[in-house]
């Protein structure tokens, strides 16, 4: 047996305006996507200001048909282990007058100078600079430890055979090391307009641009680049 309802006449328009006043009420009960956009730009803007060469920043969208509540506050961040560097992400939290997060893709792109070798490399040859030209790339979509000066190439062998056209780094050469193993170092960690300096022990020997682990006082293993003058940056 099936049972039947209609609703005929003004009983029929009064559920129909109830169902638009409910839609609607949705709607605008909805997080705008450009506000969290926005917020999360310029924050990945700050963050990459002290960048060399040309910064190029882009953040994907929040979804337009998300569900999150409208935020009067919105503060942005970076997920454990994300830095304004190549492909990366960006929370936005809401913190007032509810709480929620959402995490947006992004790019940093830093077009500058590097060093490409122009002529072929043997192992334990002197580089000159005859053997070396600069490009301009995306720094972020090469290797961590590329070289950016001809300083930091010539007059220093070739650790192993590098091809015409590649991008030069530092782990292709004899490099002098930056910090020794065991060395006591000074770490720099920080962002924009602020910086924090302790101290620490390197674990392992590394050239100027590689990558280097560091024993705090505390006993926290870091890792951060080397430079010269026994200094460790550790990217926020």
């Amino acid at each position: 047996m099936s049972v039947r309802f209609s609703v005929r006449g003004g009983a029929a328009r009064l559920l129909c305006g109830l169902a638009l006043a409910v839609s609607f009420a949705s709607a605008a009960a909805q997080q705008a996507a450009e506000p969290v956009r926005a917020t999360a730009l310029r924050f990945l803007q700050a963050e990459a200001a002290g960048l060399p060469g040309e910064v190029k920043v882009s953040v994907g969208e929040l979804d337009p048909n998300n569900r999150l509540p409208p935020c009067a506050e919105l503060a942005a961040f970076f997920p454990a282990g994300a830095r304004a560097w190549g492909q990366t992400n960006v929370g936005v939290r809401c913190d007032s007058p509810v709480t929620w997060t959402a995490y947006l893709p992004a790019r940093v792109e830093v077009v500058a100078d590097y060093l490409v070798v122009a002529r072929a490399l043997r192992p334990g040859q002197i580089v000159g600079s005859d053997d070396l030209r600069l490009e301009q790339g995306d720094l972020a979509a090469l290797p961590a430890n590329t070289l950016t000066d001809p300083t930091q190439a010539v007059g220093h062998h070739a650790r192993i055979a590098v091809a015409a056209g590649a991008a030069l780094r530092a782990s292709h050469l004899r490099l002098p090391p930056a910090v020794r193993q065991g060395q006591d170092v000074r770490v720099v960690s920080g962002g924009p307009g602020f910086s924090v300096t302790s101290e620490g022990r390197a674990l392992n020997a590394a050239a100027e641009g590689e990558s280097v682990r560091v024993r705090l006082p505390g006993g926290q293993v870091v890792s951060g680049i080397a430079r010269n003058g026994g200094v460790v940056e550790v990217p926020q």
